[in-house]
């Protein structure tokens, strides 16, 4: 099947301004009327909630390690309908992958599996002539894909943009297709996990960031498919299920502001294999939906949150829920929640579900980072400032290196995010009852 018309946007190192570059492009092409289809490479949960803030439509995860490169294909295929252009923003540099250069969990893998070509975004400030060498040494590593244009950020003005275009033209590279000012960097901000969350503070005024966008056109429209002339299609149905492994069951998940790292492609599993998902929200004091078979409590950020999760009526009937056997998979914020405390970067410790008789500590460093794999075969990405206080209790997960988790009962918990269509059968096993 021929793949659908679209971009990577990748940069030379993480903090070049590649999802500003991308709403940015997003911004303009859905003002010229473009259907955008978003995608994010690598395993992340803020960049996509930004893409679909902005596109109005769930953005997928792809990635070679943790996704897998022919489920990356056929999420992009799936998820890209007629008449819509495909934006994939990258992820680190565009070849920080695992190891070596280009290498597995890399951008430039991906590029060079979902053939698509890709925009480099290069921070131009304080760059003039070397933005040349720069180009040019990341076009020489382009294997299996092309770099068909720069985007410049942080470029002080017009004429700084034309010294920057000049130097590509001059010695024929990949051309400037448009850059974005220095000022449009501020337009969104960071914490710990990175980029602040799109209800943290308003999606930056839309008309701006395209008026931001310098484009040149000449260069720049040959890259576009011709606008669609189709009617908007329908969303794209989830798939019948494939094997039933949780059909008929009852599935209740945390969802709200402090658990909020959920891959859509998770949500779509579970739905394809027959459970009936029911979300609620321990900030609102939600109690656990009734008659539920099991529990998931995702990532998130419940150290932003602990005085309003200290006294969140929610944690009696989880802890019900827990003594009479309900399977629960609790995956980092997830896993803090459920245990006896959470001390905060302030140092201010929080009670919070007594699930697990731990405690979990903010760190101002990062204290975990990778991919995982379990036993199993089940893959998932740990990535985490806190540390966890070790408790006598047997771990949940085999993994080969990273957060082996602890398990009490039927409740399995570690620092690691799941990748649930990974390994179907053994995802199910853990939101079943033995």
């Amino acid at each position: 099947m021929k793949n659908p018309p679209g971009f990577l946007i990748a940069a030379c190192q993480s903090q070049s301004g590649k999802t500003l570059v991308t709403l940015a492009l997003m911004a303009r092409l859905r003002q010229e009327g473009y259907r955008i289809a978003p995608f994010k490479a690598g395993p992340d949960y803020i960049d996509p909630l930004w893409h679909a803030a902005l596109c109005q439509q769930a953005s997928y995860s792809l990635d070679t390690l943790m996704v897998g490169r022919e489920e990356s294909r056929r999420l992009l295929q799936q998820h890209t309908p007629p008449g819509n252009l495909a934006i994939v923003e990258g992820v680190m540099g565009l070849y920080d992958g695992r190891q070596g250069v280009g290498g597995p969990g890399s951008s430039a893998d991906l590029a060079a599996i979902l053939q698509l070509p890709v925009i480099l975004v290069v921070n131009g400030k304080g760059m003039a002539g070397s933005i040349a060498p720069l180009v040019a040494g990341f076009c020489q590593f382009a294997h299996g894909f092309s770099i068909v244009g720069v985007i410049a950020n942080r470029v002080g003005s017009p004429s700084h943009a034309r010294l920057l275009a000049e130097a590509l033209s001059t010695h024929q590279l990949p051309p400037l297709l448009g850059w974005l000012p220095q000022q449009a960097a501020l337009a969104l901000g960071e914490r710990h996990l990175g980029l602040l969350m799109p209800q943290d503070q308003p999606l930056p005024d839309l008309a701006l960031l395209q008026q931001a966008l310098q484009l040149e056109e000449p260069l720049f429209r040959p890259l576009l498919p011709p606008l669609p002339k189709q009617p908007e299609g329908a969303k794209t149905p989830i798939l019948p299920a494939a094997n039933g492994l949780l059909h008929g069951k009852q599935v209740a998940i945390a969802r709200d502001a402090a658990f909020c790292f959920l891959y859509p492609a998770n949500l779509d599993w579970l739905q394809q294999e027959g459970a009936t998902l029911h979300f609620f929200s321990p900030l609102a004091g939600d109690p656990l939906p009734n008659r539920c078979d099991a529990l998931w409590l995702p990532g998130g950020y419940p150290e932003l949150h602990g005085d309003t999760l200290s006294r969140s009526t929610t944690w009696s009937s989880l802890r019900q829920a827990a003594e009479q056997g309900l399977p629960i998979l609790a995956e980092c914020g997830g896993m803090m929640a459920s245990g006896q405390t959470l001390i905060d970067l302030q140092g201010q410790p929080w009670p919070m579900a007594g699930l697990l008789p731990i405690t979990t500590r903010m760190t101002s460093k990062l204290a975990g980072l990778g991919y995982r794999q379990e036993h199993s075969g089940a893959r998932g990405h740990e990535f985490h400032h806190s540390s966890r206080d070790a408790a006598n209790l047997p771990v949940a997960f085999r993994v080969l290196r990273g957060d082996p988790g602890i398990r009490l009962g039927n409740l399995r918990a570690s620092y690691i995010h799941w990748y649930f269509p990974s390994a179907p059968i053994t995802i199910a096993s853990w939101l079943s009852s033995p």
